[in-house]
């Protein structure tokens, strides 16, 4: 069987001007990076923005588990699947980080015959826009660290800084630093942290602005620390608008390749939603939906994360309103949830499946609180049987879902047109209802129990004194009406990552709280989840190398 770096390299991809032109799109409206990727240009959208609006379909999943679920790939396949029907389809896709890359992951394209290609290109440093993030990231801590050492007008509190420096890198190492060490001219010696570049709130901004004007304006009011007066010292007050808005131009800007099949892929920001806001940029969406008659998008890890994040916090600050919701599964997966070991999962175990199955069945009544109708899909594995199958469909259809299989990893777009086939079904006769969880208005600690209590399944949320004194500062500085981000484990509905299926009579609990007010949300940290990530004992770098023909190897 051949890997999914191996399909990749042996695909015949087209121009990206071709891809863009099935879309008409001309090649005045591309910024090309090579034959096969290209970033739309800010024109591109003058010249669509007033066309109506395609649908647009969310694509989520069940709590992740060594078993897999699939949720890039059948993101992939579905569109495909759209196009070999006939339909205009575009999918829009979260960028890759390296630090799972040459961690846990070892890539995140989509696999199989359902991948966005070019796949080395897109794992990698793709079109630089992380690099940009970094860079942007790092500037403005060098400039807050500067302004310290250059007399400090702006009476900043060394104890009270807020900003991080990042690298786009699981590097446990680097989360707690000391900074400034040496002679009088190298600093004040401080605590420090990095997160992953991936976790900062420049990502968020650049998901979430809608232009230029926009991104500086969210630049401007990030919060970068506190005066010895207690209060916030902004982006702006150290004049670091520009410089910043300068290193983010280009990055700004959506990126287009293409699937094997060569559907139009948009591919731009957002990957973690366990410890960020996880969706692709509110550009590359919006554009995709002037493009096409469906767009099929996805956000980070489970429906209890991703999903909640792209319906709380991306679609109420961008005014979209998606119109459908595939949630992934797979058999192994469910049975993984109702207590079977790894190496066990080959074997038909309907008991097994009936105890796991909680975990599908509290993500669809989470995305039915939502008003988005629900199709749930599950990936086929040659071990799956005809009865296992036949007992989620049951489930399924009982609860108001549409259900398919889908074949997309082995048979691309073909494997997907039953899938497609619900999807449009849906579509077309189950209106969204799509509604936020809870009101602008409802205070932090209310909204965090909220989505505790709705989504998570707990009993509530617990507030450690850090926490509590960190939501009520944030209230009281103006920003109490913004949505919240959870931080939280994306393996269980719960903070204990130990506890699968539909945990009951549990706490959530919030150890700490910031604002992140250039991207618009609060971030709520939940049990020991961490913003820079450690490498595993074997990480995938191990296994990832390069011939003297430039032919990598170990990417999947």
């Amino acid at each position: 069987m051949k890997s999914d770096i191996e399909i990749a390299q042996e695909a015949v991809m087209q121009p990206i001007k071709e891809v863009a032109a099935a879309y008409g799109i001309g090649e005045d409206d591309l910024e090309l990076y090579g034959k096969y990727k290209a970033k739309l240009t800010d024109e591109l959208w003058e010249q669509v923005k007033d066309r109506p609006n395609g649908k647009l379909v969310l694509v989520t999943a069940i709590n992740p588990t060594p078993a897999g679920e699939g949720k890039t790939t059948t993101t992939v396949g579905l569109g495909e699947a759209f196009g070999k029907m006939g339909k205009k389809a575009i999918i829009a896709l979260r960028e890759p980080s390296l630090g799972p890359c040459f961690g846990v992951k070892g890539g995140a394209a989509g696999g199989g015959y359902a991948q966005v290609v070019p796949m080395e290109d897109l794992n990698l440093h793709f079109t630089g826009d992380f690099h940009a993030i970094t860079s942007a990231n790092n500037l403005l801590a060098a400039l807050l660290d500067n302004h310290i050492q250059q007399g400090n007008a702006l009476g900043i509190d060394p104890r009270q800084i807020q900003w991080k420096r990042c690298v786009d890198m699981n590097d446990r190492v680097l989360r707690n630093i000391v900074v400034g060490l040496g002679a009088k001219g190298d600093g004040m010696v401080r605590e420090d942290h990095f997160v992953i570049t991936v976790a900062s709130e420049i990502m968020a901004i650049l998901c979430l602005a809608d232009n230029m004007e926009d991104l500086k304006n969210r630049l401007g009011k990030i919060i970068v620390a506190y005066n010895f007066a207690g209060e916030p010292v902004t982006a702006e007050q150290l004049h670091a608008v520009g410089s910043m808005a300068a290193l983010l131009k280009e990055a700004l800007k959506p990126n287009l390749i293409q699937t094997l099949e060569h559907t139009g892929a948009l591919v731009h920001g957002g990957p973690f939603a366990n410890i960020a806001h996880g969706c692709n940029s509110v550009r590359a969406t919006k554009t995709a939906l002037k493009l096409a008659d469906v767009v099929v998008t996805e956000a980070g890890f489970g429906a209890d994360l991703g999903a909640e994040k792209f319906l709380d916090i991306k679609c109420r600050k961008a005014g979209l309103k998606p119109d459908a919701v595939v949630l992934v599964a797979t058999v192994r997966a469910l049975k993984y949830n109702g207590g079977v070991p790894k190496d066990q999962l080959s074997a038909e175990n309907l008991e097994a499946l009936e105890k796991g199955i909680v975990n599908l069945e509290k993500h669809i009544e989470n995305l039915q609180k939502f008003g988005v109708p629900v199709v749930v899909t599950l990936n086929s594995f040659i071990s799956d049987t005809e009865a296992e199958y036949a007992y989620i469909k049951k489930f399924c259809e009982d609860r108001g879902c549409e259900f398919a299989l889908s074949e997309v990893w082995a048979k691309g777009g073909e494997g997907g047109i039953a899938l497609a086939e619900k999807v449009m079904e849906t579509l077309e006769n189950k209106p969204t209802q799509y509604h936020v969880l809870y009101p602008d208005e409802m205070s932090l600690k209310d909204k965090i129990d909220t989505i505790a209590r709705e989504i998570y399944g707990a009993d509530g949320a617990s507030f450690a004194p850090a926490a509590a004194k960190a939501l009520k500062r944030i209230e009281d500085m103006g920003f109490g009406n913004l949505p919240v981000c959870m931080a939280k484990t994306q393996y269980s509905l719960s903070d204990d990552q130990t506890k699968l299926g539909r945990p009951s009579g549990f706490t959530i609990n919030v150890r700490d709280a910031y604002v992140s007010a250039g991207a618009g949300f609060v971030v709520a940290l939940t049990g020991s989840i961490m913003t820079m990530p450690g490498l595993p004992k074997k990480p995938a770098a191990d296994s990832i190398d390069v011939d003297g023909n430039g032919k990598i190897t170990g990417l999947f």
